[in-house]
């Protein structure tokens, strides 16, 4: 849509000891995988378990026939099996889509043909009314089934059919849901993600500024709590289409410096080597600021995660001195330290025992009381601040025992107060996603932060390697793949432990792998703001397929204006508030537009995704859901590109305004068209 016409947004709403080893800069063979990312070993566990009914052991004492008992659970649970059909009149493809299942609107069920009738069977609720459309070779105009009488006003000047209620013997017993929003909650398939680096965010209250004497880029800053509460009443993130703030981490950090891997003196200014775990940051303000915070959000409509570090304390830590039998020894056993890269692996069962400097002791979640005592602290952090999700940090390095217990308090103390879902969100730094998704499952973390799409993006977006096709590959494969598609990913082109994605968008890369550190120009030689549009132009583009496709997408702070940066700690410079350039006005206000147009279409944020082409620069595809199909064609290139196969009708892009006639419309260079039906 056009600029003068943008549609504001009606959603209601580490440095060291913190990611895994700086990963070289050379290429490597794999787009997904780091250099130094073991691969992942089955062996060490990973099953999701979810809340699947079984039936009961046989109690009555008599001789059992050896077949398993019938299924027995609520009515609210059952299910029975129906078969719709179509007559076959040459059609191509035809989709029940409804309200059978939770994804019916979205993925709906595809149809066979045996020649002369189309046919699915689909399971649906137990004595319940469905409501169903057939969607006719994937058109974007769905019709009530012509051979049932029953329907109902759908709402949008069109009818519904209706099946209705059905029972039967025998049923089965579905799963239980696993977070869906139910009336009146949040749907955390709508976040679109703002990772505010508060130190280096904006500083409201100069009276908590406090050096400690390292070098500038490693020390404290300034920004703090009210300096982010002062952005969300200016209007800042309403306008950006900003509905979640992820806050770094709000526990009290040491005031000590520390040695980072590349010799250079640090602070804790990125909250990840906390002392006092039941005290707010001092740099960062009080508590009562950082409630008053996350009032101001609520009151705008923006919901609030919390950066929560559970690996580890520095080694300052009361806890440490007073229960040092919490905490798995710095020893490996064979008469070296256990730290993760050098005496113990980063993976495995090293990975979870090993520490991430000899200064950040390792919880041993094994041990049952130091288990109760974090997960008991992050359930206060909660009640103190009525955050409505956690941010949790470097979650391969914990047993996993620890994320189910949290969930399990989270549902059991949390959610029935709040009458909300509470949204939990991974970080696991590495291209291996059976590792990734080892994680995910109803009982442990809603979803994680995507690292394999945002190296396969960086690859074939910013960088032009490979072709479109090999993206559109990996869509295909990533769109259902954690959790079984039930899972919220956060989807990302920049975060604070990788260079700044602007400088991979460059005509000439800084870097030649997706995966570098960007820690050689860290200190010295430092990368300033790229000239011209087309760096910008690229990032847009990798910013537009974000909030077109499935997946929370992420904002790292400055990235909606390509601040520069290398790697750490030069990609967490102070955030730039003026004094844009033409390119970081033009992006500003591209991210701007792209958070209204994922507001008002729901398809992008909850549709199913569906491939309709891609060749070396270019690559398109559909969202469909919630009585829209929304259509998507990008292009790479640095020239114009005709782009085929799209919907043969007229067609107006959101991001233009403008009228154009499928099925093949001109995407412009390093660009794309999001289309709907006028």
């Amino acid at each position: 849509m056009s600029r003068s016409h943008r549609i504001l947004p009606v959603l209601s709403i580490l440095w060291v000891g913190c990611t895994d080893p700086p990963l070289m800069s050379e290429t490597t063979d794999s787009v997904t995988m780091p250099p130094s990312t073991m691969p992942y070993d089955p062996s060490q566990g990973g099953n999701v378990t979810g809340y699947a009914t079984g039936g009961p052991e046989p109690t009555t004492g008599e001789p059992t026939t050896g077949e398993p008992p019938p299924p027995m659970c609520d009515d609210a649970l059952k299910r029975c099996d129906h078969e719709f059909t179509y007559p076959d009149n040459g059609e191509t493809s035809v989709d029940v889509m409804g309200s059978f299942a939770p994804d019916g609107w979205t993925k709906g069920a595809a149809m066979k043909s045996d020649g002369t009738t189309w046919r699915v069977t689909v399971t649906v609720p137990w004595d319940t009314p469905v409501q169903y459309k057939l969607r006719i070779d994937g058109s974007m105009s769905w019709i009530p089934d012509p051979n049932n009488p029953e329907q109902i006003d759908d709402g949008f000047g069109g009818y519904n059919s209706v099946l209705e209620p059905k029972t039967c013997d025998p049923f089965t017993c579905e799963a239980a849901s696993c977070g869906a929003p139910q009336d009146g909650q949040f749907d955390w398939r709508d976040a679109v993600i703002y990772f505010v680096f508060v130190d280096r965010f904006n500083n409201g209250d100069p009276g908590n500024d406090a050096l400690i004497g390292v070098e500038t880029a490693a020390d404290w800053q300034g920004g703090d709590w009210a300096g982010v509460t002062a952005k969300i009443e200016d209007g800042y993130f309403t306008e950006l289409g900003i509905n979640t703030l992820w806050l770094t981490v709000p526990m009290n950090n040491t005031s000590d410096d520390g040695i980072g891997t590349d010799g250079h003196m640090y602070s804790a200014y990125h909250g990840y080597w906390p002392t006092d775990l039941t005290q707010t940051e001092e740099h960062f303000g009080t508590l009562a600021e950082l409630q008053a915070l996350v009032a101001a959000a609520h009151a705008a409509d923006i919901k609030v995660i919390l950066d929560y570090a559970m690996n580890h304390v520095h080694i300052s830590a009361p806890v440490y001195a007073d229960n040092p039998d919490w905490f798995n020894p710095n020893d490996n056993g064979s008469g070296g330290d256990c730290v993760c890269g050098a005496g113990c692996s980063w993976d495995g069962a090293d990975g979870e025992r090993c520490w991430f400097t000899d200064y950040l002791p390792d919880f041993n979640f094994g041990n049952q009381a130091a288990r109760d005592f974090s997960v008991d602290n992050a359930i206060q952090w909660i009640m103190d601040t009525g955050a409505d999700g956690f941010r949790l940090d470097a979650v391969k390095h914990i047993k996993i025992e620890w994320l189910t217990d949290l969930r399990a308090r989270v549902q059991a103390d949390v959610e029935p107060m709040s009458g909300q879902h509470f949204y939990m969100v991974g970080e696991t730094f590495t291209g291996d996603k059976p590792t990734i998704n080892k994680y995910v499952g109803c009982d442990k973390l809603d979803g994680q932060f995507d690292f394999p799409l945002r190296m396969q993006m960086a690859y074939n977006v910013l960088m032009r390697q490979g072709s479109m096709g090999e993206l559109a590959d990996f869509y295909d494969a990533n769109n259902n793949y954690y959790n079984g598609g039930a899972a919220v990913m956060s989807t990302f082109i920049g975060n604070h432990d990788i260079p700044r994605a602007i400088h991979l968008a460059e005509d000439s890369p800084l870097w030649n792998n997706q995966w570098a550190d960007g820690k050689d120009r860290a200190w010295d030689n430092k990368p300033g703001l790229p000239g011209g549009a087309a760096a910008f132009e690229r990032l847009g583009l990798s910013f537009t397929m974000l909030y077109t496709s499935l997946g929370a997408p992420l904002v790292y702070y400055g990235d909606e204006v390509g601040m520069p940066g290398a790697g750490d700690p030069d990609n967490r410079r102070f955030m730039q508030w003026d004094g844009y350039s033409a390119g970081q006005t033009w992006l500003l206000g591209h991210i701007q537009d792209l958070g209204a147009i994922r507001a008002a279409h729901p398809a992008l944020r909850r549709g199913s995704y569906t491939r309709l082409g891609a060749d070396a620069d270019s690559f398109a595809y559909s969202m469909s859901g919630e009585g829209e199909t929304v259509t998507v064609a990008v292009n790479r290139s640095d020239a114009d590109k005709s782009v085929g196969n799209l919907p043969a009708m007229t067609l107006k892009d959101e991001l233009t305004g403008e009228m154009v006639e499928g099925p093949m419309v001109t995407v412009p260079a390093r660009s794309a068209r999001i289309l709907v039906a006028p």
